[in-house]
């Protein structure tokens, strides 16, 4: 006999709402709870009725994750965390990539407002480009990355710090001419760039435009043609700051290519801490955050918005931390 959400209930010692809470992702459950309850809903093998619940609540379970460019090993991992956040909720998750298109963000948006999905959460590049603006009509959605939206939820890391903190480190271990590598129109490089200039004024260094190398894109590729192209031109640095980890592989690689040695004759650092940042050769130094964490926040706003789309929209600052490897060291 197939079991039912007060079987549920009983098994893991919770009312019924708070199992439908879990079931439908309607509202945040403490993990302890949510545990207990993932635990009873494997042991009794219970499956939702979807139909049942769509035509009851008029919603369809699904909710849109749209990321610029899936690509990228950072979209890989993120999008993970968010289907599996989805799975302990019981939505389904469908993963789009934007390009960033303002286009195609009013598409996903459209969908939304037409009830095809619940809710969105949406990775935009600029906030001058995004569909997101002030005076639109929303569904419900929840922004994250650096571009900040005060109509709508944002979920971000401080990349300001972030950058001074990495560069600073790299000062500190006595780096005196210190690149920034991953410059093309987004917030992201914006606020980092910001944070890479912040450390070196700190530390009485000059900021030479020379040592801020623009790329073609925040991939592999591009990474090691920015790297080739500067070195062309200009004398090898003592530290090169990528904007990415996936930036920073495409730099390794060149660099390795080319007879330099890392960290011997300068440092790299990267951005993200993506999976493959601890097998790179060397492993790469890198700014660590939660990308589980910021999927489960995000759908943890996302079902509040869902709920209550009058409730006050809010930013939250995610912790991040300097994970130091083998492809630094003191000059």
């Amino acid at each position: 006999m197939r079991a039912t959400v007060r079987d549920v209930a009983r098994h893991a010692q919770v009312s019924p709402k708070t199992v439908s809470n879990v079931v439908n992702g309607t509202f945040p459950v403490s993990p302890e709870t949510r545990q207990r309850v993932e635990d009873a809903l494997r042991e009794l093998d219970y499956v939702p009725n979807l139909s049942a619940r769509g035509l009851r609540n008029g919603r369809t379970g699904v909710i849109a994750v749209a990321l610029p460019d899936l690509s990228t090993p950072y979209s890989a991992s993120i999008t993970r965390a968010f289907v599996q956040a989805g799975a302990r909720r019981g939505l389904t998750v469908q993963i789009e990539e934007s390009a960033g298109s303002v286009e195609r963000e009013a598409q996903l948006l459209s969908r939304a407002r037409s009830h095809l999905i619940d809710g969105l959460v949406l990775n935009p590049v600029l906030l001058e480009t995004s569909a997101v603006q002030p005076g639109v009509s929303l569904p419900p959605v929840v922004m994250i990355g650096e571009v900040e939206q005060p109509a709508v939820d944002h979920l971000w890391t401080d990349n300001v710090r972030a950058l001074r903190e990495l560069t600073g480190l790299l000062v500190d271990e006595g780096h005196r001419r210190i690149a920034l590598l991953g410059g093309m129109p987004s917030a992201s490089y914006q606020l980092r760039r910001q944070g890479y200039r912040e450390a070196l004024t700190a530390a009485g260094l000059p900021l030479d435009p020379a040592l801020e190398i623009d790329v073609h894109g925040w991939t592999s590729a591009g990474g090691a043609e920015a790297v080739r192209s500067h070195l062309a031109h200009h004398p090898l640095p003592d530290a090169l700051v990528c904007c990415t980890d996936t930036l920073a592989m495409g730099v390794l690689s060149a660099l390795w290519a080319d007879g330099y040695r890392v960290p011997d004759d300068l440092s790299v650092v990267g951005y993200d801490d993506i999976p493959e940042a601890a097998y790179t050769v060397p492993p790469l130094t890198t700014v660590h955050f939660d990308r589980q964490v910021v999927a489960e926040m995000a759908l943890d706003l996302l079902a509040r918005r869902i709920n209550d789309p009058s409730h006050p929209s809010s930013s939250t600052v995610l912790p991040h931390r300097i994970v130091r490897r083998a492809s630094t060291r003191p000059r």
